[in-house]
């Protein structure tokens, strides 16, 4: 019994040995090693050997990008206002000793160390330039963090302000001043478009006006080029055709009701010669069998 006992501690000695001895770490992380309280190496990713119950492995540094979101600091502006701001850090270890051992916290030191940076910046610009300068504040902080983490082997690549909440009575005022702007485009806006559609229908109405002019020019010029070209065929057939007095009376016979048809027509002036070709006319009319005799006067 007894040997089986002492069979079964030198196995679980063995077990133990094997097991402190053989060190796996994942990829992306970093083990420091102390030997005898005394910092002796840093392991890699990978299936490391250490020396058992000498060597103390710490807890494994991260060595990824981390991200790190502070809560809002009030902090004061050039022009005394009180302002709230949200930060996010990323940055990453490079030198695992250094994280280790040259910082207790190197996470609450991030923290604290933006905060006092953050208060310089910020107090040395106004409200209007923090709320418009986020780049440069952002350089700006980037840059003095990166130099005092440096020694904790900390890089900062990256430092965003997520907000920046001025005062309510600030927020009241900032809006009623970007509302005034707006109705201030759009008045503007609604002023330029007016303007460009009185501009388009005036333009319109002198095209229209041109095109009516020009219109009403073509057909006078054509009205007038018809009547002359009437008042010449009618030249030319008269002329050709050797119309008498009666011919020209029988023309003013089919004239006359049409003259005759408007209402204020009361008073017809006959031309003498229009009177003298009727009485040709009357005298070329044929007056049946009777014969008028000796005694027969003319009736005025």
């Amino acid at each position: 019994m007894a040997p089986l006992i002492v069979l079964l501690v030198v196995a679980a000695f063995v077990i133990l040995t094997i097991a402190r001895t053989i060190r796996i770490v994942p990829q992306a992380r970093a083990g420091v090693v102390e030997r005898l309280g005394r910092y002796s190496r840093t392991l890699t990713p990978g299936v490391n050997i250490v020396v058992p119950f000498v060597d103390r492995v710490r807890d494994m540094v991260d060595l990824r990008e981390q991200v790190v979101s502070f809560p809002p600091q009030p902090v004061i502006t050039e022009d005394n206002l009180v302002v709230n701001i949200d930060t996010v850090i990323y940055f990453q270890v490079t030198d695992p000793k250094s994280a280790t051992y040259e910082i207790a916290n190197y996470i609450q030191a991030i923290e604290q160390l933006t905060v006092t940076t953050l208060r310089n910046v910020i107090g040395g610009i106004d409200l209007e330039e923090a709320l418009t300068s986020r780049d440069q504040i952002n350089g700006q902080l980037r840059g003095v963090l990166d130099e005092a983490t440096g020694k904790w082997g900390i890089r900062v690549n990256r430092v965003e302000l997520k907000a920046i909440d001025p005062p309510a009575t600030i927020k009241d005022a900032m809006e009623k001043q970007l509302r005034a702007e707006r109705d201030k485009r759009a008045a503007i806006l609604t002023a330029e478009g007016v303007k460009q559609s009185q501009i388009l229908t005036a333009e319109g109405e002198k095209q229209s006006a041109i095109l009516r002019a020009e219109g009403q020019r073509e057909s006078a010029i054509l009205a007038s080029e018809g009547q002359a070209k009437a008042i010449d065929t009618v030249f030319r057939a008269i002329h050709e055709g050797d119309a008498d007095p009666k011919l020209l009376a029988y023309q003013y016979l089919q004239v006359l009701p049409q003259i005759a048809q408007g209402e204020s027509n009361k008073v017809w002036i006959i031309p003498s010669e229009v009177t003298q070709a009727l009485g040709e006319l009357t005298k070329a009319l044929p007056r049946g069998n009777a014969k008028p005799s000796d005694s027969d006067e003319p009736t005025s």
